[in-house]
């Protein structure tokens, strides 16, 4: 193709489009009206040769073609982006921009109201808008499709495109209610076996870790019930004779800590740390006002182990 006379207004425009899913939105997130949105959809189907969206009751879904699109004309974006604004200085406390976050249930629990906080003192013209995932490799689909300026997940596969960061890690154990009969037992396996199990998989999988390692041993565990979301386990553990195998940080951050018994996991199942990480795009990597964002998550989390 030939890219001479080539609008970089309309580029600007599938991008935004892309990320919107809906021609009001895109032109409110670029300045534009929705009449100069609706005509550069046209000069773009003419010139991609292709309908790039079409309607749904759920907004513009993008074609094959679009899809195909969107992830290197965002990176080309975000290179001359990034370039126009490498020696801008960014002042927090004058911007008037918004960041996307992608966030698994956790983190989001863990670390976004202090981050909120944060950048409320800082930042007040920044909006932040959150975007939920649950498979890891989803948050890094989200950093490649520009529909996110940082994740905070597990480790996912490792990349070149996609630098990563730690943040902090967390332990697993044992919960049961206060006084629950195991609670004046000496916890063994046998004993971790003799009762049912809550177990959570966010990914509905079926799989916890814990499976995993009593499926090492020949062992199995009696689930009675599986649900995908971590903060709504503790309420059941503590009303019900159910075990459920969780990361402490939930246990500390749900708020029933005082209804609920820590016990370690027998010795043959111990679980190492799992760590969480943030991760970002390369193309994001030396942008002022996304490296402030990253340093503000990096802190918020840095305290937040402290207390």
């Amino acid at each position: 193709m030939d890219l001479h006379g080539i609008d970089l207004n309309l580029l600007v425009a599938f991008d935004a489009l892309m990320c919107e899913r809906n021609v009001t939105r895109a032109g409110v997130r670029i300045g534009r009206t929705q009449p100069a949105m609706s005509a550069a959809l046209s000069r773009l189907r003419l010139l991609l040769k292709d309908e790039l969206f079409v309607r749904s009751v759920a907004g513009l879904q993008p074609t094959p073609r679009a899809v195909e699109l969107a992830g290197p004309l965002g990176e080309a974006l975000a290179s001359i982006r990034s370039t126009l604004d490498f020696t801008q200085a960014f002042d927090p406390s004058r911007a008037v921009m918004r960041f996307t976050l992608a966030l698994s249930e956790h983190p989001a629990f863990k670390v976004l109201p202090a981050l909120q906080q944060r950048l409320a003192q800082q930042a007040p013209g920044v909006t932040l808008r959150i975007k939920a995932y649950t498979a890891r490799e989803d948050a890094l689909a989200l950093l490649d499709a520009g529909e996110a300026d940082a994740a905070i997940s597990v480790p996912a596969s490792k990349t070149p495109r996609i630098p990563t960061m730690p943040l902090f890690e967390e332990n697993f154990v044992c919960i049961a209610r206060k006084n629950h009969p195991l609670t004046k037992r000496k916890m063994t396996l046998d004993a971790f076996l003799a009762y049912r199990h809550l177990l959570v998989s966010p990914e509905g999988d079926g799989v916890g870790l814990v499976d995993t390692q009593l499926a090492k041993l020949g062992r199995k565990r009696d689930v009675a019930i599986m649900l995908p979301q971590f903060y709504a386990a503790p309420s059941i553990i503590a009303n019900s004779d159910l075990l459920a195998t969780m990361m402490t940080g939930v246990i500390k951050t749900s708020g029933l800590r005082d209804s609920l018994a820590l016990l370690s996991l027998p010795g043959e199942i111990a679980l190492t740390p799992v760590p969480f990480v943030l991760h970002w795009h390369r193309r994001n990597d030396a942008h002022p006002a996304q490296r402030w964002l990253r340093e503000q998550v990096a802190l918020v989390c840095k305290a937040r182990e402290k207390t």
